[in-house]
């Protein structure tokens, strides 16, 4: 027989359609005198009305416009997501049925599990008030229709319970026709297919589980409960990047770039030639004896010998961290360790002792890092807090000390909130230099004047004035001039102390998920194996070795304040990229100058991971391709 879509016929004459609908069910009549149907309804048996299964539909509560109707049919709607927050499924005026108190109704639907005998319908029906009706959702779990209100919900109006699926019910979906079953059912095997390969070795981050849910494996994150469909190995979690944007602070930025004085012309350039070996001593040679200063704001050109490396910004980048381990290493005895840590530096009181042509370092050092400043580049090395203050000349407070010793802090603090009297205290200062122990007047006559609950606060403030400023003013001093030699020192005050240590030294830690979001891709595609196997080998490093990684993809382990999404290249802002170039069997290869590294396409996760471990592990020096 000849199957007829709802709302299309062939033409007919008049007669033919009275003789029609004269001899049509009264369902189908019904239907023919209200019209067409909606696009949702289901291909009608021109014969039979033969019974369908919905087709899949958008799962969205719809509050349809009502209709005149005489005999509806229900269709139920698709199978719900996993949230309990899921829309129940829609019943639309012209396929809704018509339910008394009791439950019984006037037509059942054409889902073969809405039967009117079946018993969990109609023990849950019996509870019901009049105008409601249970059926029954693909998926098996029990709905309710308010016949009333032409609207659906999962909970039972009466008990506020919920009905998951019941075994009869599942049962029952055999019923339902192959065909219509696989329009409604998601393949669980294409959905875990669609799952990037992990290998097995590798952990979830801290906090995360995985779960299953009809065959299909999901995500918690436990620590801002949330959950995705996507595995945390290999896209991240939804974190929203790796650093928030500062809208302030790029204003500042922008500010202080137009402030800056020009570059001169394009044939003027900076050559550097240098050795890795002996990096500070010819980098201060080259910087120190310049007799024009404005080539510390032209084009830079760093040459390391012996290699064959031509400079586009990459090797500037390199020369700049290689450069910055020299200048700040404590066994030059120019800076040292703050108190707290072996992590954040200061100037070291104590250089001149170890070097009579310090002064001279101080200034070689000032007009690195305000070349850094210049140029877009960072030096790898933190400062204390109060270094920043001293730059912009702002004034330094008791709570910087905490960060800086926090046992002198509190001792500082103690004085403050008590008596000092009894604790026999001048104003002086006892220092340890080599061994020896030096006291040093903090005012004229200090040496006679006890410290008191009048006094005490000038006390504490004369204390802190000569730990991070008096007694390291000369080193200062001449660090603030080299700084100028290539743009006013005074051009940074419109920056606080923490935006100062992200305009010079950028962020140490390292996000994947923000990498991955802001990286291009050249004969690769973001879904490839290999480049999911990469990303699973950076989240599998710790940051220190991410810092090495992307040391060796541009030149340099720290990023700008917002993250990877600023990285810049030979001409300006460039993202990360990755590119398909080369045999299985050789190393990826780096291009510092254009935040590049060509991955050959490796067969296995084991392979890639050993490769790019050993390329980054053993990495030195530069050539041309």
């Amino acid at each position: 027989m000849a199957r007829y879509s709802a709302g299309v016929r062939p033409m007919e004459t008049p007669s033919v359609r009275r003789q029609r609908m004269q001899t049509m069910p009264r369902r189908q009549l019904s239907e023919a005198q209200d019209g067409p149907r909606s696009e949702r309804s289901e291909d009608i048996d021109s014969d039979t009305g033969g019974d369908t299964t919905p087709t899949l539909v958008p799962s969205s509560p719809v509050t349809p416009t009502p209709a005149p109707v005489q005999a509806p049919v229900v269709v139920p709607m698709p199978q719900p997501e996993p949230a309990n927050s899921s829309p129940a499924p829609t019943a639309s005026p012209a396929t809704s049925g018509v339910s008394s108190g009791s439950g019984s109704s006037t037509m059942r639907g054409r889902d073969p599990r809405n039967k009117a005998n079946d018993p969990v319908l109609a023990n849950l029906s019996a509870a019901l008030t009049t105008g409601w009706e249970a059926r029954y959702a693909p998926n098996g779990k029990v709905f309710f229709i308010d016949h009333n209100t032409r609207q659906t919900c999962w909970t039972h109006p009466v008990t506020g319970q919920t009905h998951p699926p019941s075994r009869q019910s599942q049962t029952n979906q055999s019923a339902v026709s192959p065909a219509k079953q696989q329009s409604l059912r998601v393949d669980p095997t294409a959905a875990i297919a669609r799952q990037p390969k992990i290998a097995s070795d590798q952990p979830l981050p801290a906090g995360w589980e995985m779960r299953i849910h009809q065959n299909r494996p999901f995500f918690i994150n436990h620590n801002n409960r949330a959950t995705q469909w996507e595995d945390p190995r290999v896209f991240g979690a939804r974190s929203g990047g790796a650093v928030p944007y500062n809208r302030d602070y790029k204003r500042k930025y922008e500010t202080l770039m137009r402030s800056m004085p020009p570059k001169p012309g394009p044939p003027a350039k900076l050559d550097l030639p240098v050795r890795r070996g002996t990096i500070l001593d010819d980098s201060y040679r080259c910087i120190i004896n310049l007799k024009n200063l404005h080539l510390l704001r032209s084009r830079l050109y760093v040459k390391f010998d012996d290699e064959k490396g031509l400079d586009y910004g990459g090797l500037a980048r390199e020369w700049f961290m290689l450069l910055s381990h020299e200048m700040f290493n404590p066994y030059y005895c120019l800076f040292e360790y703050s108190a707290n840590d072996s992590y954040t530096l200061q100037i070291n009181p104590n250089s001149g002792f170890c070097n009579e042509h310090h002064l001279h370092y101080f200034r070689f050092i000032g007009r690195v890092c305000a070349m850094a400043v210049y140029h877009q580049k960072l030096i790898d090395a933190f400062f204390i807090r109060p270094f920043y203050k001293l730059l912009v000349d702002k004034p330094i407070k008791i709570e910087d000390m905490e960060i800086v010793d926090p046992e002198y802090h509190n001792s500082l603090q103690y004085i403050l909130e008590n008596d000092p009297e009894d604790l026999d205290l001048y104003f002086t200062i006892e220092e340890e230099r080599f061994g020896e122990v030096n006291t040093f007047p903090l005012k004229k006559d200090g040496e006679s004047i006890q410290v008191t609950d009048a006094n005490k606060k000038e006390y504490v403030g004369l204390i802190i004035k000569h730990r991070f400023e008096n007694r390291i003013k000369d080193q200062l001093k001449c660090f603030k001039e080299g700084f100028s030699d290539v743009f006013p020192v005074h051009s940074l005050k419109i920056f606080d102390e923490k935006e100062l240590e992200y305009l010079m030294c950028g962020l140490a830690e390292i996000d994947t998920a923000d990498w991955r979001n802001n990286t291009d891709y050249r004969h690769y595609h973001p879904r490839d194996q290999v480049v999911q196997w990469f990303w699973q080998v950076v989240a599998s490093y710790d940051n220190e070795m991410r810092a090495r990684l992307l040391q060796f993809a541009t030149g340099t382990s720290r990023l700008p304040m917002n993250g990877f999404a600023e990285l810049y290249g030979s001409n300006g802002p460039q993202k990360f990229c990755l590119s398909k170039v080369g045999s299985p069997d050789n190393l990826p290869v780096a291009h510092t100058c254009f935040n590049r590294i060509d991955l050959p396409p490796y067969r296995s996760y084991n392979d890639l991971k050993d490769k790019v471990t050993y390329a980054v592990e053993n990495t030195g020096g530069f050539n041309i391709d």
